[in-house]
């Protein structure tokens, strides 16, 4: 038992830390400003409701592979918010879009969803190999959006003239997040050493940099105060990063532990190797892949992918990649499948709810076979 319990902790922290880290850098960017200067840029080019429906969707699905897809999701809710707010039509329909393009991105890239990093970080599919799922991660958010679009009234809201400049260091941070993912993949693949490693050097990165910010800072202020374009240089805050680390999402890490542990005794008690044996040995593995997405999209898509891996059904590449779709995208079918659905019911309470979601589960469930049935084509 006392093995158990500490194999299940070391999961567990090596989960908690790597989050931390991308939690932190997220955090970062918000404090520097860097999403609203994306939210101000997207409201000022006065885009119609259908040209913001495809944008928002897209980016969704493509910011969400780096970011997590949970923080896409605001941030694009934002922006659907800040700009439609009172079509509720738009939003709801919008809502739906940016919950699967965010899940769809965060498929195919180990850093896009929690069940993807787990996969990785258990070696089951090396941090290149989820790439193959871009395709399919695609499918399943272009043919619900093509369908949807119909819907979308074909109207042009007012646009902002509000401009809202990124704050100092913004952009150097920006591209220590990515230096930081590059030392984590390297690390791993060329030392061997666990993707946590990676970025928790790449906090260092950060803390050197929140030092040389908070070093700069009286010299910045007298530039700023003299300079004419002080517009274009945005504020010059004092930057804190611990200040971030406190900001973390403390409620949904802990939320792991709780998951870790429980899915652990689980399988400690032997009831997990009757569930491999009942789905992977009688169902075969396909179906059984399958059937986790549309269970994720019920029960939360972390604790039963972690339960796949704690199985550790034997089976190939290509189903592994499967369960990894089949995971990301599958709480897309009910908006309480993931966290993205359950953070945007909040933030656009009232206007995208469990049922406005429901009413277009035929359409999404759609897109979730035929994202299947192209992985099922191309990667076979």
């Amino acid at each position: 038992a006392e093995h158990a319990v500490r194999h299940n902790l070391l999961e567990y922290a090596e989960l908690m830390l790597f989050l931390l880290v991308a939690m932190t850098y997220i955090n970062a960017m918000e404090e520097r400003q860097v999403f609203d200067a994306l939210r101000s840029w997207l409201i000022q080019k006065g885009f119609g409701f259908r040209q913001l429906f495809w944008l928002t969707g897209f980016l969704a699905f493509f910011i969400s592979p780096v970011a997590d897809n949970l923080t896409t999701a605001l941030l694009m809710c934002a922006v659907v918010l800040a700009v439609g707010g009172d079509n509720q039509k738009f939003v709801a329909l919008a809502c739906i879009n940016i919950v699967v393009g965010a899940n769809a991105g965060g498929a195919f890239s180990p850093f896009g969803d929690i069940t993807t990093l787990m996969v990785w970080q258990k070696g089951m599919v090396d941090f290149w190999g989820f790439f193959v799922l871009f395709i399919p991660s695609l499918v399943n958010f272009v043919v619900p959006a093509a369908i949807m679009h119909f819907a979308i009234p074909d109207e042009r809201p007012t646009a902002s003239s509000e401009a809202i400049p990124m704050r100092r260091g913004a952009k150097r941070i920006i591209a220590l997040f990515l230096l930081t993912i590059a030392t984590a993949v390297s690390f791993h693949n060329f030392l061997g050493l666990p993707p946590v490693i990676g970025m928790l050097t790449g906090l260092g990165y950060l803390q050197l940099m929140g030092f040389y910010l908070k070093k700069t800072l009286s010299k910045e202020q007298r530039q700023s105060e003299e300079a004419l374009h002080d517009s274009q240089m945005g504020d010059v805050v004092a930057f804190d990063v611990f200040n971030k680390v406190a900001r973390a999402e403390w409620d949904t890490l802990l939320f792991f532990y709780g998951v870790v542990l429980c899915v652990g005794g689980l399988g400690f008690m032997g009831y997990l190797s009757l569930a491999s044996d009942l789905m992977y040995t009688q169902w075969g593995a396909t179906s059984a892949n399958i059937a986790v997405g549309v269970l994720s999209a019920i029960v939360d898509n972390i604790p039963v992918m972690f339960a796949v891996l704690s199985m550790q059904p034997e089976m190939g590449i290509e189903q592994w990649l499967l369960v990894t779709l089949t995971a990301g995208v599958g709480g897309s079918l009910l908006s309480i499948g993931s966290a993205a659905g359950v953070a945007l019911m909040g933030q656009a309470r009232g206007r995208y709810t469990f049922f406005s979601h429901l009413k277009w589960t035929p359409v999404i469930a759609l897109g979730y076979v035929a994202s299947i049935y192209v992985h099922m084509l191309i990667n076979f």
